[in-house]
């Protein structure tokens, strides 16, 4: 550590200095102080890797869809699975002695030491832009484009890690122009593969999506009483019952089945989020009814999707059986 740097100084620094935007500054000081100081970029980059999920999700994958299969195909290895899905990996070759494992690691080392020799750099030209690795600027002007999102499921980087890949992929004649990158979430990314050139970047657009003709696109601030990334809650102008509340996506979006996994997920758990306040607010409420008006034959009238959170209480009606069969008055009961 610098002279010119005291402890007292440094620690303030890491207590109450540092401003946070990722996990890089304590990693690498984490670095420096346990290499006495100094480290080598190499170094930094080696630790900073181990805490990057994203890159050790990708070589995940590849050790399951690459190089585990061939081993188990030749009968050398055995996946250990939780139920369907593969968590390891055990030698089918049992019994060894510790020379025979020692010699067996030795052979290993070699293999790789002639086939690095033989090859050099290239073995990790699948890696380069042309393939797969992209710069930092280029990673950076796609997420902030994407504004940190999945652009197919809508995922969040807090919710799973994030790649950037070619729409059309270099294989089939993709540039390496910024135009031709997008953003995905590791899951949707492996499943797109490079067979496929599908361009995934108006999804994240279309959240933005608004008509100002539509009185829930233009609703007013006042009126909003929760919301989140995706949906907002207003409480119903025409109530059933008391605090009948509805669950609005910000998308224009007309119909309940067209709505993104991400929205669907949003509105599942801002209906939840309201049936906690709701029963804190008022005891007397013992149940709800939860409903959708899909389409003007199901009684749609305001064409932006909206979820019906209605509360319901002990005597509000005669009988109350059969809920929302009710939206045909006489197979309410059966």
């Amino acid at each position: 550590m610098s002279a010119k740097t005291s402890f007292q100084e440094l620690e303030s620094y890491i207590r109450e200095q540092m401003r946070m935007s990722h996990v890089y500054q304590p990693i690498m000081l984490q670095v420096l102080l346990e290499k006495g100081g100094t480290a080598t970029t190499e170094e930094i980059a080696k630790v900073l890797l181990s805490y990057d999920r994203s890159q050790v999700e990708y070589y995940e994958i590849r050790t399951k869809s690459m190089v585990g299969k061939i081993l188990t195909q030749n009968g050398v290895i055995e996946p250990i699975r939780n139920r369907q899905r593969i968590v390891g990996y055990r030698l089918a070759a049992n019994g060894l002695s510790e020379q025979q494992t020692f010699s067996l690691i030795q052979l290993c080392q070699k293999r790789l030491s002639d086939f690095m020799l033989q090859r050099g750099d290239g073995i990790w030209g699948h890696r380069g832009i042309s393939g797969g690795y992209v710069p930092g600027s280029v990673r950076y002007e796609v997420l902030k484009r994407a504004r940190h999102r999945c652009e197919l499921c809508g995922a969040h980087e807090h919710q799973a890690a994030l790649h950037v890949d070619h729409i059309l992929p270099r294989a089939r004649g993709g540039s390496d122009d910024l135009t031709n990158f997008q953003a995905l979430c590791i899951t949707c990314n492996t499943n797109k593969r490079d067979s496929d050139d599908t361009d995934f970047r108006g999804v994240h657009s279309s959240y933005s999506d608004r008509d100002r003709f539509c009185v829930f696109c233009t609703i007013s601030e006042q009126r909003i009483i929760a919301e989140n990334a995706l949906c907002y809650v207003i409480r119903d102008g025409f109530p059933v019952s008391p605090l009948h509340t509805l669950v609005i996506p910000k998308r224009h979006v007309a119909d309940y089945f067209d709505l993104y996994q991400p929205e669907l997920n949003a509105i599942h758990a801002m209906l939840n989020l309201q049936r906690g306040e709701i029963l804190a607010a008022d005891p007397a409420v013992t149940g709800f009814n939860v409903g959708i008006n899909s389409g003007a034959d199901a009684g749609q009238t305001v064409f932006h999707v909206h979820v019906h959170l209605i509360p319901r209480r002990a005597g509000d009606v005669a009988d109350p059986r059969g809920g929302v069969r009710g939206v045909i008055p006489e197979k309410q009961k059966y």
